[in-house]
């Protein structure tokens, strides 16, 4: 639908700030609680807790594949690293916002390390694929890493270097990764509740991740 609207060409150009839809005051829902860890979206969050937020396509498959790691807090699905204040999935979806499909997750770094945390980031997606993963186009599908400790902007610059010559060697592209610090990337808008554990609500839901089944190595 969106690429009859809009043309497939202008949904893989990233919009500037002045052409970006303006959005709204007001978030477009309140986060509640995860409907499958059963602890809250928006915190509070033990003692500890870190955050991260990660894009890798279709925000409902990755989300999965954190929940389900050991030491997960919460996730959520959201949209990061664009311009549109409240921006709405349809919005998303247009290009037009300059948002990508974002999980943030929360985790307990007692009992999953950043870096395993990054391997599984690396492992279930294409990083070189740009604006698109498999058959979803679009600049709200790339690939991005927003940290928020200097120690995850450590490790997340370590596995990729490491991820790329991996992939090289393996006879892909070079990584295309966006890669920012949170508050560069600007604030995390809680996605719509219909989006939130997604694949929890709709089983058969579709949403592939796009591995490359290539392994990720952990830096020393």
């Amino acid at each position: 639908m969106f690429d009859a609207l809009f043309g497939s060409s202008l949904r893989s150009t990233m919009v500037t700030a002045d052409k970006a839809l303006a959005g709204r005051s007001t978030p477009v829902t309140t986060p509640g609680t995860h409907t499958v860890l059963g602890t809250p979206l928006a915190g509070p969050w033990p003692e500890g807790t870190r955050v991260i937020y990660l894009a890798l396509g279709c925000f409902w498959g990755a989300e999965k594949e954190f929940w389900q790691l050991p030491g997960v807090v919460t996730t959520a699905a959201g949209y990061q690293g664009g311009f549109t204040e409240n921006p709405s999935y349809e919005e998303v979806c247009t290009s037009r916002t300059g948002h990508t499909e974002t999980v943030m997750v929360a985790y307990d770094p007692a009992k999953i390390s950043d870096a395993e945390i990054l391997k599984a980031f690396w492992e279930s997606h294409d990083p070189t694929q740009g604006y698109r993963q498999g058959n979803d186009v679009g600049t709200q599908y790339r690939s991005a890493v927003y940290w928020t400790t200097p120690e995850q902007e450590q490790v997340v610059r370590a596995t990729h270097e490491t991820f790329e010559k991996s992939l090289v060697e393996r006879g892909f592209g070079r990584i295309s990764t966006e890669l920012k610090p949170a508050e560069e990337a600007g604030p995390f808008y809680y996605a719509e509740n219909e989006h939130q554990q997604y694949l929890h609500k709709n089983p058969a839901g579709y949403c592939p991740v796009h591995s490359t089944g290539v392994a990720c190595s952990i830096p020393a």
